[in-house]
């Protein structure tokens, strides 16, 4: 199997009580929920189609510190975290948090785009993470999309970095261009220019369910609350946007509404 560089490998969710965003998401998503183990802090791994898909654990006090608020973040593999931090700073990215091992699992770092998105880079310890379900299995995230301060210049930086290819653009009027990417595992997520009312860039994970509606109804059951749509978008698939009770940005895509 070819080495998974570039591409989104784990999602991770930071919030303010782990408790309740456990309750949440595994009502929301479907999801099912196990404890880690970790000896030092709460992490729950959430499960889609008996595969782990992501972690939740609250905000850590240092990351607290730097003004941290509850949302979730991607992890992008690499082949050696310590070599593509050099590459990131000389292109204008940011590292927040040196590389750390996580034991047994992996090492990451913590680092920003040069428009201000957000990621983990990634390389896991004991070889390249096991195949991923089906495109479009519930709880998988099924597409990324970066609001960025720069669309135009963030797809060219991660083309450079990661190897993505840029597929095409939609032109979508006042809200601008859409550029879309594909890495070596195919087409995964957009990129567009942050709207003048979002106060900083950010990634979007948007999580497959079989329907829209009735995951719409889950959210409001469980004190969230819808952002944007449900909206159709190009393809014929269903997406809404939401914020989750302590206040994180989220998103569902379905094969109908």
């Amino acid at each position: 199997m070819s080495a998974p560089i570039g591409k989104f490998v784990w999602y991770e969710y930071m919030g303010n009580d782990l408790g309740a965003a456990v309750d949440f998401y595994t009502h929301v998503v479907g999801w099912t929920a196990e404890d880690a183990g970790m000896s030092d802090f709460a992490y729950q791994i959430v499960s889609a189609a008996g595969r782990p898909a992501g972690g939740l654990m609250d905000i850590p006090a240092d990351a607290r510190a730097m003004g941290a608020r509850p949302g979730w973040v991607g992890y992008i593999w690499v082949e050696n975290v310590d070599l593509a931090l050099p590459k990131l700073m000389e292109a204008g990215g940011k590292v927040f948090k040196a590389p750390s091992d996580i034991p047994e699992v992996g090492r990451f770092a913590v680092v920003a785009d040069p428009y201000g998105g957000a990621f983990m880079l990634f390389r896991d310890a004991g070889g390249n993470p096991p195949p991923a379900p089906a495109p479009g299995t519930p709880g998988t995230v099924g597409w990324h999309e970066l609001h960025s301060d720069d669309g135009a210049k963030a797809i060219d930086f991660y083309c450079n970095f990661f190897g993505w290819s840029k597929t095409g653009d939609l032109d979508m009027g006042p809200m601008g261009v859409y550029r879309m990417f594909k890495t070596g595992h195919g087409e995964e997520g957009g990129i567009m220019t942050r709207r003048r009312e979002t106060p900083a860039s950010f990634w979007l994970y948007y999580v497959n369910v079989g329907a829209l509606d009735p995951a719409v109804e889950r959210i409001e059951a469980k004190g969230g609350q819808i952002a944007h749509g449900p909206m159709e978008v190009p393809g014929g698939q269903w997406i809404v946007q939401a914020l989750d009770p302590q206040g994180a940005l989220f998103a569902l895509v379905a094969p109908k509404r």
